[in-house]
């Protein structure tokens, strides 16, 4: 019986009725077999890995990593991208610094205030005046990490107040970080307000096709300009935790997360070209992002050799999950 293609222009792509066939359904279950494989290899290089020690200690690690993906891929869903969100980052933990003196327990409310309103500029220049959004935020990686820079001294802000993120070092029933649950939460919070309301068929129609989403209705604009402001809000909580954590604000503390942020969202098999994947998934990429640098000293791989991995998990994570129907002239 041959398959049947449905469209749906509220739905964004294109539905085959004879349903997914077998290797569609195995490179969903990628990320998972790729989290698993590696959890199974890492336990057999070093068999103290899989304790409950190890265990914890790598999903905080992860916390900061899972936010940021988070936020980044409803951005590249929508087909754009956001190069800006480590650096964003880095300037909230050095404006959180400055002021949890004068703002105490509201800092953090005000930390991801800002660098949500950061995202919104940034989401009104990309879609008001046609920028395209790499350039929009390669530009605000440049401003953010300048600004960040002159306000800071170029160096690190110490916090002698650790009232304000003593929250995010508790742990849940003494095993699950606090900040790994907050991120967890923040992951399904997105996923699920993009499953109960329209937003999930706008974001999913705009980064499909944009000018088809246009033609149906979709309040493309809108949904783009939402899209920046809660990647630049997570980026926010992203400083706030990186702040609990070293009790200090930086102008580069987040310099280093910007490629496995994006690493994470593709191996989590979102397509870089947009209209396809999910929060979820990036969740699983950061896991697995967050494994892979905890692995490389266990196995013996020097850390210089991470930045070639990252870049090469890149390539072949776009070359896997690529749309090639979508861009008919690769440039």
């Amino acid at each position: 019986m041959s398959s049947q293609v449905v469209t749906n222009p509220d739905a964004g792509p294109a539905v085959v009725a004879g349903g997914p066939t077998v290797a569609q359904r195995l490179t969903s279950f990628m990320p998972l077999i790729a989290l698993f494989s590696l959890l199974a290899a890492l336990s057999i290089a070093d068999p103290d890995f899989l304790t409950q020690r190890s265990i914890t200690a790598a999903v905080k690690t992860s916390a900061p990593l899972v936010i940021l993906a988070a936020g980044a891929t409803l951005v590249v869903l929508c087909g754009g991208i956001d190069l800006s969100i480590a650096a964003l980052c880095s300037l909230t933990t050095v404006l959180f610094a400055m002021w949890l003196p004068d703002l105490g327990g509201l800092t953090t409310l005000a930390a991801i205030a800002i660098a949500g309103g950061l995202g919104t500029v940034q989401g009104l220049a990309h879609v008001l005046l046609r920028i395209p959004s790499f350039i929009v935020t390669l530009g605000g990686l440049s401003i953010f990490s300048a600004v960040a820079l002159v306000i800071s001294d170029a160096g690190p802000i110490r916090i002698v107040d650790r009232e304000a993120t003593k929250w995010l070092n508790l742990y849940i029933a003494g095993v699950v970080p606090m900040s790994f649950f907050v991120a967890v939460l923040v992951v399904a919070v997105i996923a699920v307000v993009l499953k109960v309301t329209p937003l999930q068929n706008w974001v999913t129609a705009t980064g499909y096709s944009e000018a088809a989403a246009r033609l149906a209705g979709t309040p493309v604009d809108l949904v783009k300009v939402g899209a920046f402001t809660v990647s630049g809000a997570c980026a926010g909580l992203a400083a706030v935790m990186l702040v609990s954590r070293n009790f200090s604000g930086s102008p580069t503390m987040a310099d280093n997360l910007l490629l496995p942020a994006v690493a994470a969202i593709v191996v989590g098999g979102t397509a870089i070209t947009g209209g396809h994947g999910s929060v979820w998934r990036s969740l699983v990429g950061a896991l697995v992002i967050t494994l892979l640098r905890v692995g490389l000293p266990i196995v013996g791989v020097p850390s210089a050799w991470e930045q070639i991995l990252y870049g090469a998990i890149i390539v072949a994570a776009v070359a896997l999950t690529l749309d090639r129907s979508k861009v008919l002239i690769i440039k």
